[in-house]
Order: C-alpha cells, then sequence, then structure tokens
C-alpha cells in the first residue's frame, strides 16, 4: 500500500479524478465527510443509544453519541499528530498538497461514524438479532439464502451495518451519504465478508465488516485504495489510518467507561485514583492535583492527563510500525503495542467486572433482549409475507409502522436485511415504546 493512494479523495459515482490541490482548504472534502456525517439521521438516532448503561436516567452517563463524538476528538489529534509525522517521512505527499489536518479529518470522520450501525442496548443487540435466525423459525425463513448470506443475519454485525447504512440509497440521497472512499477505507475496522469465520489471528480478521449486500461497493474502494491482499486467507489489507481510528475508541472506552463507573459508584475513589495515577504518573503536576477537593475535578484532571499519555504513545507506536501498516502485517492494535499496556488491563479488568456485568446493565441487556427478539420477529413476518403476497391484517398494521426502505424488493435476502437494518436503527426508547405496543400495552 502507498500512502498516496490510501489517501483518495474519491466518492461513490465519480467520473473524473479529485485531487487534492485542487481542493478548497476551507471546505476540504474529508471534513465535507464529517459534516455529512453529523447532520444524518443515524449519527443523530445514537443521542439515545446505549454505551455501557442502557436507559440510564442519569445525565453524566455516556450514550453512543457522546462517546463518538469524544472518539473523533481524540482520533483527530491522532491523525493529525501522525500525519505531521507522515508528511516529514513522505515528501511527495506535500507535492500533491496534502497537509497534516487532512490525516485529522479522515481519521475523525471514520471514527464519528464508528458506531453508527450498532442496534440498540449495546452488543446484546447484535446477538438478539443474530438469535433470532438461530431459532428454528429464522433458521426456516433463510433456508434458500447462500452460505455467505445466512452468516451475516447469524452474526449480525453493528460495524457492517454501518459501512452498509453510510453507503446505501435512499430518497433524496443516491449513494447514501458518499463519502471519500479513505474515509470509507479508515471506518472499516474487519475489511471481510462475514465467511470464513477468522481465518487468521490479524486483529482485522476478528469480525467481519461487509454484507453480501455492500461487496461489489466494498471491492470498488478496496480497488481505489490499493487495499487488495494476493493473501487468501486474508484478501483485504486493513487501511493505516484504522488503527488510529479503532486506538481512539479503545482509548475512549478505556477511560471513560472507567470514569462513568466512577462517577456511578460502582468503583471506590481511592482505588479509581490510584489507577489512574499509575498511568500519569510522569505527567502528573503534583501542586495542581492536590489542589483539587472534589472527587469529580481529581477524575477529570486524571482523565485528561491519560487521554492526552496514551494518543502520544499510539502516535510513537503507529509511526514505529510504517512497514508493518503498509504491507499489512500489524496484526495487533496499537495499545495492545502500548508501554501503558499493563495500566490499560487494569482499567479494564475492574471497569468489566464492576460495570459491565454489574445488575443494573445485565437485567437491562436481557431486557433489550426480549425487546428486539420481539420486534424483530414482527417486523421481518409480515415483511416477508408482504413479500409472498401473503399478507393479514395485522401484519397490514405493522408494515404501516416500517419506512419505506424495509420493504426492499430485490430478493428475499434483502428482505431480510433491511427489516434487522430497521431493528437496528431504533433507539432504546423507541424500540421499547414498540415492544408495549406490539405486546398490546398501550
Amino acid at each position: 500500500m502507498n500512502w498516496l493512494q490510501l489517501l483518495s479523495l474519491k466518492k461513490h459515482g465519480d467520473t473524473t479524478p479529485r485531487d487534492r490541490k485542487d481542493q478548497d482548504d476551507l471546505r476540504l472534502g474529508f471534513e465535507v465527510d464529517y459534516d455529512r456525517i453529523i447532520f444524518s439521521s443515524q449519527f443523530r438516532s445514537l443521542q439515545d443509544k446505549t454505551q455501557v448503561i442502557p436507559l440510564s436516567q442519569t445525565g453524566f452517563v455516556h450514550t453512543r453519541l457522546t462517546h463518538s463524538l469524544e472518539v473523533s476528538v481524540v482520533g483527530r489529534s491522532l491523525g493529525r499528530m501522525a500525519g505531521k509525522h507522515l508528511l516529514e517521512k513522505h515528501p511527495e505527499l506535500q507535492e500533491n498538497g496534502y497537509q497534516h489536518q487532512d490525516f485529522g479529518a479522515i481519521v475523525a470522520a471514520a471514527a464519528l461514524a464508528h458506531d453508527i450501525g450498532n442496534p440498540p442496548f449495546g452488543h446484546s443487540g447484535e446477538k438478539a438479532i443474530g438469535s433470532y435466525f438461530a431459532s428454528e423459525k429464522g433458521n426456516a425463513l433463510m433456508s434458500s439464502l447462500s452460505r455467505k448470506q445466512q452468516q451475516d443475519l447469524l452474526d449480525f454485525e453493528g460495524n457492517a451495518n454501518g459501512y452498509h447504512l453510510l453507503n446505501k440509497t435512499v430518497a433524496g440521497s443516491p449513494g447514501g451519504l458518499r463519502l471519500s472512499y479513505a474515509t470509507l477505507g479508515a471506518f472499516v475496522k474487519y475489511p471481510k465478508e462475514s465467511l470464513p469465520k477468522k481465518p487468521t489471528t490479524h486483529i482485522s480478521q476478528k469480525k467481519y465488516g461487509i454484507f453480501q449486500a455492500d461487496v461489489e461497493h466494498f471491492n470498488d474502494v478496496a480497488l481505489e485504495l490499493g487495499l487488495n491482499s494476493t493473501d487468501e486467507n486474508q484478501p483485504f489489507h486493513r487501511h493505516p489510518l484504522t488503527y488510529l481510528v479503532e486506538a481512539a475508541d479503545d482509548i475512549c472506552y478505556t477511560i471513560i467507561d472507567f470514569e462513568d463507573a466512577i462517577n456511578l459508584g460502582h468503583i471506590a475513589e481511592d482505588h479509581a485514583l490510584e489507577l489512574l495515577i499509575n498511568l500519569v504518573r510522569d505527567n502528573i503536576k503534583t501542586d495542581t492535583y492536590t489542589a483539587l477537593t472534589t472527587t469529580a475535578d481529581r477524575i477529570a484532571y486524571l482523565r485528561s492527563l491519560a487521554i492526552g499519555s496514551l494518543i502520544t504513545d499510539c502516535v510513537n507506536v503507529f509511526m514505529d510500525r510504517q512497514n508493518a501498516l503498509l504491507d499489512g502485517s500489524l496484526t495487533t492494535s496499537l495499545t495492545d503495542l502500548s508501554r501503558f499496556k499493563p495500566q490499560i488491563e487494569d482499567i479494564l479488568s475492574i471497569t468489566r467486572e464492576q460495570l459491565y456485568r454489574h445488575p443494573d446493565v445485565v437485567e437491562k441487556e436481557i431486557a433489550g433482549y426480549k425487546i428486539l427478539t420481539s420486534i424483530l420477529d414482527a417486523v421481518i413476518t409480515a415483511s416477508v409475507n408482504h413479500l409472498n403476497g401473503q399478507v393479514s391484517s395485522y401484519d397490514r398494521l405493522i408494515l404501516e409502522i416500517l419506512p419505506a426502505s424495509a420493504l426492499v424488493s430485490e430478493g428475499l435476502y434483502d428482505r431480510l436485511l433491511a427489516a434487522c437494518c430497521y431493528v437496528a436503527s431504533l433507539t432504546d426508547t423507541k424500540s421499547s415504546r414498540l415492544f408495549h405496543i406490539i405486546n398490546g400495552k398501550i
């Protein structure tokens, strides 16, 4: 892979090249990507989707929207810092008009969208959708589909749904948001189809990121960016900037979820402060820290230092591994190679124990599982009956509440995928309300 190709400004449907030198620096194409994402309805729905605490009644707990905004800010810093070093290392980039803020804009836009395909109720929402198709009824419905199409549904994946949403043609928006290919490449953490599952231990093979419905589109993006590989077990390389998007996410959920757990009282302040101090010991200003009198102020100070330390360290790792990044051989995340990995693992360990598996979280995940399964069954039954011309009176009522995009006519796979994408698009609150309606509780 080479950086000039990886930074392509091409958008889907372009018939002429977009050169960096021709860009308006006051309205850079990569910055337009960010604007299109943040003004989209898909992004707006993240304000009522779970980050960790479903249906939280407190104002300070993060939603998918606040998490995504924070990840984009961290991603912008990572991208700009890395971009400054890359421009020094590759002078041909400057000769073609690229600047360090280009890298920041690409990473920020991809990071902003990184959770845009996630269903309500966190990762339990993905599992709920997949489990429906593992049931006897769901399995029978998709028996005529190809093995890969079936696997798309059995392992419904928020990352693949995000790519689908960003590029899906809807009324008034052919080609979806039409983001730059560099941004789309940086967005795709897992540049593979649902099968084969985990053909290698490379981090890019951990999950899948492309539905069968989007294979042709992604092939075009990969060809433009030079992501294609000759390894049949790994046909596409991960875009190098994806590692920075991933690092931004890793940094934020490590530190910010930990902060949420402290603010909720799930983790004792003394223990929490000790763990954070271990992460920032080299940078802490003792006089400043000891002058802080409240838990919130102390945590905020340490959080700021921790994020700054991790950003700098991840950029150093990124630059040290340039050859591996460009030949696709870097098999692990940047934070796994960080000198702060032991401290990160300590924080994640207690967060898993005290927050992710807290009874309040588990109980709401159980409820979310039931909610989404019930909605999906009603929507799929009505949609498939509509496709087969066997609509009942109840089906007609369900169809009334569905958007036109859920009733695509291409075939059974597209219809089932559209139903899943509709359910995934619901917010926590809207899905709870719809569940009550479907179950006769007005």
